[in-house]
């Protein structure tokens, strides 16, 4: 898969360059991920901006690298488009992760 990350103050941004997080590339998503965390990355933005379907292989991974974090870190949803954003809410993902409508939202967040 392919990233585009920044380091915005405490935030840690990791756009995904891809346009669906399916069980064909989850694996690889959720590793990646892993090293961002293994790597002491504990407040990440995921702009989610690119992305036009995520499956429940993808919301599985992101809960699994959310049980990495614990409680020392968070994940945020940012810029999700409808047709993801609506994946979230059906599965009350949305419960679980804040889902904020601009990358910049998100960064403040962690302030």
């Amino acid at each position: 898969m392919k990233y585009q990350e920044t380091k915005i103050g405490n935030a840690f941004v990791v756009k995904v360059l891809e346009s669906r997080i399916t069980a064909d590339v989850s694996s690889r998503f959720k590793a990646d991920m892993m090293d961002f965390v293994k790597a002491g990355q504990h407040k990440i933005v995921l702009d989610l901006s690119d992305v036009t379907f995520i499956d429940s292989s993808g919301l599985g991974a992101l809960i699994a690298i959310l049980k990495v974090i614990g409680k020392d870190g968070e994940i945020v949803i940012a810029a999700a488009p409808a047709t993801v954003a609506v994946m979230f809410e059906l599965t009350r993902m949305d419960r679980v992760f804040r889902l904020i409508k601009t990358v910049d939202e998100a960064v403040s967040s962690f302030s």
